[in-house]
This record gives C-alpha cells, structure tokens and sequence, in this order.
C-alpha cells in the first residue's frame, strides 16, 4: 500500500505518533521508519488525497506536534513512497543530505513576512519627488502633453516604484537579518513587494518580533506588513 509520508526526524527524536493522527476519512494512525540515525513519519496513503482543508490541517498539526519535542525536517503535503521499504531506502540514501538540514534547523522555526504599499500614497511621493514626472502629469491633466506623454509617465512611475520598493524591500530584510540563521525570498504576488521566510533560533526570537513591530512603525502607516508564525520550516527544506 502506497505510504504518505509527513517528516524526517533523528533518532533521538521522542517520536511520539501514538496519539497523533494524520490524513485521510477516517484519518489514518501514524508510525515511524526506521534506518540508521534517522526516522520517517508516515501513515498509509488514503485513496484520492487532495488539499483539502481537513487533510492539509492534519498534515500540519503532526508537523506541530513533533515540533514540540526537538527538530523535525517537515515535507511538503502530498509527498508518497510505494511502501515502507521505498521510505527506508530513501533515508538510507539521502541520510547525510536529510543530518546536514536536521543540523540547519536545529532549534528554528520559520516566520514569513509579507508586505504591501499603498499604491496613492506612493504615487503622490513619487510626483511629489520627481520634477520630470510632476511635470508630464501637469501637461496630461491640462491637455497639453503630447501623445505619447501617458506612456512616458507610465515607464517613468513604473519604474521609480520598481526601485523604491526593491531598496525597501532590502532594507527591511537587511534588518531582521542579525536575528535570524537563514533568509529565502520568494517572488511577491498581488500588490505585495516583499514575500521572505526567515529562519529564527528561538534564542533570538524575541529580539526578531521586537524588531520586525519596530521597523513596521518606522516607515509608516501606508506600508501593511503581515507576519506569520511560527511555522515549520518548511522554506529552508
């Protein structure tokens, strides 16, 4: 029977799955394999897994769960084997690549922040700022520019908002970088300009969160700043 498989976990890892439930309807128990200094988290496979809401809630809370007792190397929902056998293979195989990262993550949790500019506000300090661009707007709203003046305004803006965002986006990081082992940026969606996950020991986790509220009363109201975690580490798998 085809194996789910949650996470990678050292030996010394209490382990303790026996209360712990995981995907599927009825959810399915957990167990271990085992081989060498590592074991894997698994259950058997339900037919026709999907992200749903229920099974991506159960793969995190055994996720959190084993968090609470040492290191865990947390996979990505969805991740199968063939049988228990293929699952041993594979730590046999990848058991010093799977130590190297138990090793980074020791003693972390992942935190994600993400933040967004409003747009009116940054439009109006980029005229503000720019003589160039204040003036093309002027000639636009007056009826005076030529016709290709909206298209010069447009590349201008564009790309003034590029560069403004792209020099906050690295001060920002720059900043919460002392507190933290590790940082993996991720393309912004939507209206965000930041999207970056960082690696925090919980030593410095407190100094993290204090300077993160810090930096966000810094530069204004206009700029929302979204915080999320702990979370396991997944981005530093």
């Amino acid at each position: 029977m085809a194996v789910y498989i949650y996470s990678v976990v050292g030996k010394r890892h209490p382990a303790r799955v026996e209360e712990l439930t995981g995907v599927g309807d009825p959810p399915a128990a957990l167990r271990t394999v085992a081989a060498g200094p590592l074991c894997a988290v698994v259950s058997d496979a339900p037919d026709g897994l999907r992200a749903k809401r229920r099974d991506l809630g159960a793969h995190q809370q055994v996720q959190d769960a084993l968090m609470g007792d040492g290191t865990v190397l947390p996979l990505r929902f969805g991740l199968l084997a063939p049988d228990d056998e293929a699952v041993r293979q594979a730590l046999e195989e990848r058991a010093d690549e799977y130590l190297d990262r138990l090793r980074a993550l020791e003693g972390c949790t992942e935190y994600n922040l993400k933040a967004s500019q409003e747009e009116e506000t940054l439009l109006r300090q980029i005229l503000d700022s720019s003589g160039e661009a204040r003036r093309l707007n002027e000639e636009i709203r007056g009826g005076s520019a030529g016709p290709d003046a909206p298209m010069r305004l447009g590349e201008m803006v564009a790309a003034e908002v590029k560069a403004r965002q792209e020099a906050l986006a690295a001060g920002v990081v720059e900043a919460l970088r002392p507190f933290s082992r590790d940082q993996v940026q991720s393309p912004p969606g939507g209206d965000d300009f930041l999207s970056v996950s960082f690696l925090v020991p919980a030593d410095k986790e407190e100094l993290f969160l204090a300077t993160e509220l810090s930096v966000a009363n810094q530069l204004g109201e206009d700029l929302d700043f979204r915080l999320t975690g702990p979370l396991p580490p997944y981005s530093f798998v």
